[in-house]
Formats: structure tokens, sequence, C-alpha cells
């Protein structure tokens, strides 16, 4: 379940219905959706080739298909982070300054862990997602992502136009005063 994390002096969110409302307050689309049981032996796995890939996609076909109804998705794909991809720590360094997308940037986390940090009208806060979790920025959201300690993600990317995930970035600072 996630957990957000408030600029010190500030507790820790973690309980999942207040984790919700905090988001949701704040625009921010969250909901814990366990990964089935039946995907397990892909999850768990450090490496997928592309037809586990797809194999494990397929198992979680059912939230693909609500979210195309419901908001108009077109594609998805999985991205696999761990310690051993090549250049890591680069594509990384994508996505740990503060930017924002055109489109909105929806993500269900079926292994691993990851932070995203946002900076909203002067409030800053990060949000620790780990398996199960799903959460959708909204286009134009100044945030940030990183991986945690683990170094390691397994997450369902949905788009509805790849064009809009390109980041663009914004002066701004991470650090959470």
């Amino acid at each position: 379940m996630a957990t957000i994390i408030q600029k010190p002096g500030l507790p820790e969110i973690k309980d999942n219905t207040e984790v919700k409302s905090f988001l949701n307050k704040r625009g921010i689309e969250y909901d814990h959706w366990p990964v089935p049981s039946a995907s397990n032996p892909l999850t768990d796995k450090l490496t997928l080739v592309d037809d586990e890939k797809e194999a494990l996609l397929k198992n979680l076909d059912n939230r693909f298909e609500t979210l195309k109804e419901k908001e108009g998705y077109q594609s998805r794909d999985l991205i696999v982070l761990h310690p051993q991809v090549p250049g890591l720590n680069e594509m990384l360094a994508k996505f740990d300054k503060v930017h924002y997308h055109t489109d909105d940037e929806v993500r269900y986390i079926v292994d691993g862990s990851g932070i995203f940090g946002f900076a909203l009208s002067g409030e800053k806060f990060l949000v620790r997602v780990e398996k199960d979790d799903f959460i959708s920025v909204p286009k134009n959201t100044n945030h940030w992502f990183t991986l945690d300690e683990n170094k390691r993600i397994k997450a369902v990317r949905y788009f509805q136009d790849m064009s809009g995930w390109v980041p663009n970035y914004v002066e701004e600072t991470t650090a959470l005063v």
C-alpha cells in the first residue's frame, strides 16, 4: 500500500483510505488493485523476456479493459526495472527532476516499489508506491519519479497517446521543505 511522505514535521500517511483521500483532494487518482496470484510466477522474477511480459499483461487485461472503457486508454506496456538493466541510472535521470506531461501518467505497480514526488501549489510531498498500487497523475501536474533503495519495479503503463508522455522540465527543486 502507498505511503504519503510529507515535509519534515508532518506525519506519514499509511492508511489506505487516508492515502486515497489525500491524493484525491489533490486531483491524483489512487487505488489498490491486488495483482492476481496467478501472476506471481512472473512478478516474482527479476527479468522477463517479451513473451513473459505479454503473458503478464494478459493476466491483467481486466484492468486495461476497464480503463479503455472508462478513460479511453488505447495502449499499455510493461516496464521492468532492476539493478542489472543497462543504463538504468541514465534512464532514471530523465524522470528524477520536476517535470510534467501533456497526457496523464497512469501506472499499475505489479512488483517492486518506487517514489513519485509532487510539487502542487506550493505543497511538496512524496508517494511511495508498491505492488498492487494504481496511480494516475493528471496531465500538466508537476512531479518526479525515482526508484527506492531496492531499485526494482514492474509497472503497467497505460497510454491514451504516446506523444503526450515526453517530460517537460520545470525549474523546481525536489526538496520537501
